[in-house]
């Protein structure tokens, strides 16, 4: 298989604060990764590594086989497909559905006078039936729940068929229905062998969708392990990263965590 993004010796500082701490790691093609953390570990600013947005203050970091700082990442990007929430701010509240799915082909947010042809309009159209978001198509995208707007978000990022999918934090903000419905959609697009290499930032395990097949634990900055999802997903390993006494449990291949009582410390 091929390393779809590969980081040798990343660190990452901006001013005194180092935000990457000499961080390793690969992702191949068929891998679908789920990056957890507290808040500040640097789970962000590994996506935005991954998505070509910024660049590393030491070490090499090749997206989809090319190198940051020796390429030009306005070509990268299209081939990588991206939602967050920065990027959902972005997004004109006045836009419809459709158009917001659609202009990915162009990496444009708000149509302008941009010309779609036939399968444009059409793969648009299929990814939101896909995502179950068919009927929203001609909705505007202010009007829409946060539960919709994340499927919107995804119908974009799979909208240029990238060979990179970044999820960061797309069950954020939404309530137990939502995050269920949404799981579920992940997790049909994980089990797919057609979809792109995938890479799932969360703060919790209740949200790693069955299919996924690594993880990778981040603290401060650096990388307390990463593998695959069953030898990484321990007690031991999410206790050293929180920074507190974890039970995991696993049932029907979902994943939960709760502080350790009391007693067993």
């Amino acid at each position: 298989m091929t390393a779809v993004l590969e980081l040798a010796d990343v660190t990452v500082r901006r001013g005194e604060a180092t935000l990457l701490d000499t961080v390793t790691w690969s992702v191949e093609e068929d891998e679908r990764w789920v990056v957890l953390g507290p808040n500040g570990a640097g789970k962000t600013t590994l996506l935005q590594l991954a998505a070509a947005q910024l660049h590393p203050t030491s070490g090499v970091a090749a997206v989809l086989e090319e190198v940051l700082g020796l390429t030009d990442v306005f070509e990268l990007r299209p081939r990588i497909g991206l939602t967050s929430a920065a990027l959902a701010e972005r997004i004109p509240r006045h836009e419809t559905v459709h158009d917001v799915v659609v202009s990915a082909s162009y990496g444009v947010l708000g149509r302008w006078r941009e010309d779609y042809d036939a399968l444009d309009h059409q793969r648009a159209t299929d990814l939101l039936v896909e995502l179950g978001a068919g009927q929203l198509a001609q909705r505007t995208f202010g009007t829409l729940s946060e539960g919709e707007r994340k499927r919107v978000q995804i119908a974009r990022a799979l909208m240029t068929d990238p060979e990179l999918l970044l999820l960061d934090e797309p069950a954020a903000g939404l309530d137990l229905g939502g995050r269920e419905d949404l799981v579920s959609t992940l997790s049909v697009l994980a089990h797919d062998p057609d979809s792109p290499a995938t890479v799932l930032v969360s703060h919790h395990v209740e949200e790693i969708p069955p299919g996924f097949t690594h993880a990778l634990l981040l603290r401060a900055g650096r990388v307390v392990t990463a593998g695959f999802l069953e030898h990484v997903v321990t007690e031991a390993a999410l206790s050293e990263t929180f920074g507190v006494p974890l039970t995991v449990t696993r049932a029907d291949d979902r994943w939960s965590a709760r502080r350790r009582p009391a007693h067993r410390l």
